[in-house]
């Protein structure tokens, strides 16, 4: 990841990455843990679920 990067942008990369190794990953947990990692505000985290709603439906 960029030095210098957007902690959000880090985590969409990061749960992206997770997801094209796992795909049955659960994704709830992810978004936890993308949370934790990135240290992320509850509104980054709400945006992490409906990116993960919206990658679902074109999918």
């Amino acid at each position: 990841m960029a030095a210098g990067e957007a902690p959000i942008k880090q985590a969409v990369k990061w749960l992206e990455d997770q997801l094209h190794d796992n795909p049955a990953a659960d994704r709830v947990k992810l978004v936890d843990e993308a949370s934790r990692r990135f240290d992320l505000s509850p509104l980054d985290e709400d945006f992490l679920f409906r990116h993960l709603a919206e990658r679902k439906k074109t999918r």
